[in-house]
């Protein structure tokens, strides 16, 4: 039942992004996409409103003494942004910060209904600790618990202390408390509003989609209007092929204050899923592959391969956080095998939703990346520098 829910909840996912960026045509579509128009209408009002209000203080925010950086975007999915809290992490770690990611978890297996529902009837304040993925020294949760992105960043960052809970305040007080951090950096965090006390804004844009097609949720994929990237202190753009001043001349419109930071996302090196053996990127070279994945834009990953020297022969595509079967994989394997592909290539992100395999017909490796700054590099030091310093 589990199972057939969550590819009915995919495959309405897909519908729903293909009619938003009129992929879909016909009288149902038009009729679906007029619809989510006044969806987004009412989404807006809901948060402009919610911004007055914690502006005019009825709804309080908190602060807990340490210093704050919230890494988030303008739009859903799709910019890149686990690479970028990662690299933050590293350059804060190393300039002798105790560093703690605090996430919400997206799609980790949630806790117990029944508790969660108790605790609301009672207007109880939820007491429970927040979900520990690494404490600094041991990763402690697999990715269905942590979700994706922390059990990534755990698993890249051994000596920074990850936490998943959708209550930040409370995570954020557990990683001071309990291991000491003295800087907490929010995942997804520029909507988060409750933690404001010394506060640093990063916002990632990505150049190939910048605020999607300009509609807020449901009818586009904006969070919020782009007017309000005027709270940014630091804008990365991500996938920067460093022609962007037409998309620079938009942004300094928007703010015109933010130090402005063109990255890319640099694959480092190959690994194989089951095994870690590592290969150099020039491994793929010439080679016919097959790709694998389930993120926001799989065309990136895909392009990256064909950069690489490697001949695509097959690439197979799901919903974004897609946890996969082993049927699944065997079948990618199989339908590679067909068109002689002598690897399958997949994403870091993908790798840690993978289950054991019986048998593996066709190696299976994983791009590492990192982000590689292009341009504002000496902005982006100043902004460790302001963090570290303050």
């Amino acid at each position: 039942m589990r199972e057939q829910f969550r590819v009915w909840a995919e495959a309405a996912e897909t519908f729903v992004l293909e009619v938003i960026f009129e992929e879909r045509r016909g009288v149902r579509a038009n009729l679906m996409r007029a619809v989510l128009l006044g969806g987004s209408k009412v989404f807006t009002l809901l948060v402009k409103a919610r911004r007055w209000l914690y502006n005019v203080r009825i709804l309080r925010d908190a602060t807990l003494g340490v210093q704050v950086i919230a890494i988030g975007n303008l739009t859903v999915g799709g910019t890149g942004k686990t690479p970028v809290v990662e690299k933050f992490a590293r350059e804060l770690r190393d300039a002798g910060r105790n560093v703690a990611i605090l996430s919400r978890g997206y799609r980790s297996k949630p806790p117990p209904f029944h508790l969660w529902l108790k605790n609301k009837l009672l207007f109880r304040e939820d007491t429970t600790p927040p979900r520990v993925v690494s404490d600094g020294k041991s990763l402690l949760l697999d990715s269905e618990m942590a979700g994706d992105e922390p059990f990534m960043l755990a698993s890249n960052l051994k000596d920074v202390v990850v936490l998943v809970d959708k209550d930040r305040v409370k995570s954020g007080r557990y990683a001071i408390e309990k291991f000491g951090c003295d800087t907490l950096l929010l995942d997804d965090g520029f909507q988060y509003w409750h933690l404001r006390g010394r506060r640093h804004d990063v916002v990632l844009i990505d150049r190939q989609q910048p605020f999607g097609n300009e509609h807020l949720l449901p009818r586009g994929t904006l969070r919020e209007p782009p007017s309000h990237l005027a709270r940014a202190h630091t804008i990365f753009i991500t996938k920067s092929n460093g022609q962007c001043a037409e998309l620079r001349q938009r942004i300094n419109e928007l703010n015109n204050t933010a130090a402005i930071i063109e990255c890319v996302h640099s694959p480092m090196y190959l690994e194989d899923v089951f095994t870690g053996e590592r290969q150099a990127l020039a491994f793929v070279k010439g080679r016919k592959v097959a790709s694998f994945c389930g993120i926001a834009q799989p065309e990136s990953f895909e392009q990256s391969l064909v950069k690489l020297g490697a001949e695509l022969v097959y690439a197979k595509r799901f919903a974004d956080h897609h946890r996969f079967s082993q049927q699944e994989i065997l079948n990618a394997i199989n339908r590679g095998k067909k068109r002689q592909a002598e690897l399958i290539l997949t994403t870091q992100k993908d790798a840690v939703r993978f289950p054991k395999l019986d048998r593996r017909d066709l190696p299976i490796f994983f791009m590492r990346v990192e982000i590689k700054i292009v341009s504002g590099a000496e902005d982006f030091r100043d902004c460790v520098r302001k963090i570290c310093f303050r």
